[in-house]
């Protein structure tokens, strides 16, 4: 291999809902003794969920799976509110990890369909968060994902309201969204997109070092949205070699000259610096930032509550000092947390 120089986009990798549910499920692999169930992949990416399987979380793809009484966790993708239901009727102690930004959409279907709208919903079929975001409101939900569709679909005697997955690209979104309105009057959509400023943000920084690089190396999982959405841009950029690699295994030997690197939102930091010492670079390193992400996701309620129930009981049978600081989550990264979990 003989590259010259690697460009690395800011921001890349984790967002905050997943830092917040992979923090969420490495607490719940230390509170309970093994195996902890996870509903579906906690996210899309594999090196995640394989260091997850290797400490004892068994992931499902149907609650009936899940023996009574163990500890569940429901996905950052979001769950059909009837999965919600039998998790908490099998579960021990089930947390819901599901971002906030899905839950968010989910109300807006709940809502919409509580007044009579159609819901135009576009999104991937058989996605996680599309099949879940859909199980709100299947009488009142129609998904689509292509222009083709849209002009496909019949003539609702409802209103009409527009939605979208959160992971989608703009130009997954745009077209679809532009054929919906032209297809309908007076389509409702939120006043602030449904579309996830995380992956906003890392296609933004990505277009912004595409120019300069002779290869794009783009981290993550097949199976996650918003990585096949780097990728897909990476090409239609017209970069001259684009490839998506889950870790620096992958990467071919005859990689040369300028080389930019991005991950995915449900990719570890720790995969951008296996890529990075892999591709070894003559002339360095330079990281190229378009945003500053600060956004803050807290632990899930029930792990909140929780853990204030077991400060409380340690005061108490301890007799500890109640003014004692608690650790913030916030300042602790999951890359960071996912690295200690390693055997």
């Amino acid at each position: 291999m003989n590259v010259d120089k690697v460009i690395v986009a800011s921001p890349r990798g984790f967002c905050a809902g997943v830092e917040m549910a992979i923090k969420a499920l490495a607490w719940m692999v230390r509170a309970f003794e093994p195996p902890v169930y996870c509903y579906h992949e906690i996210v899309h990416n594999k090196v995640v969920v394989d260091r997850f399987r290797s400490l004892g979380v068994v992931f499902v793809d149907d609650i009936v799976e899940v023996p009574e009484g163990r500890p569940i966790m429901l996905s950052a993708h979001g769950s059909a509110p009837e999965v919600v239901s039998a998790a908490r009727h099998r579960g021990s102690y089930v947390v819901d990890s599901v971002c906030p930004l899905v839950t968010k959409v989910h109300h807006e279907v709940k809502v919409r369909a509580g007044k009579g709208f159609r819901i135009v919903y576009v999104g991937h079929e058989g996605h996680e968060e599309a099949v879940g975001t859909m199980a709100v409101a299947p009488n009142s939900i129609t998904r689509v994902e292509s222009v083709s569709e849209v002009e496909a679909l019949p003539d609702f005697d409802q209103p009409v309201a527009l939605l979208a997955q959160t992971t989608l690209s703009h130009r997954d979104w745009e077209g679809v969204a532009v054929a919906v309105r032209k297809r309908f009057d007076n389509v409702w959509s939120p006043g602030r997109s449904d579309l996830c400023f995380a992956t906003t943000n890392r296609q933004s920084a990505l277009m912004n070092i595409t120019p300069r690089c002779d290869a794009i190396i783009v981290i993550g999982s097949p199976n996650s949205s918003n990585t096949v959405a780097l990728e897909k841009l990476a090409i239609e950029a017209g970069c001259n070699r684009v490839l998506r690699v889950n870790s620096a295994d992958e990467l071919p030997d005859d990689l040369t000259g300028t080389v930019g690197v991005t991950a995915g939102a449900s990719a570890p930091e720790e995969l951008v610096e296996a890529v990075i010492d892999r591709l070894d670079p003559l002339n360095g390193v330079e990281e190229v930032t378009v945003s500053d992400e600060d956004e803050y996701f807290p632990p899930p309620r029930n792990i909140r509550e929780l853990q204030q129930a077991i400060d409380l009981a340690c005061q108490v049978m301890l007799v500890a000092p109640t003014d004692v600081p608690r650790v913030d989550d916030r300042y602790i990264a999951a890359s960071e947390v996912l690295s200690s979990l390693q055997n």
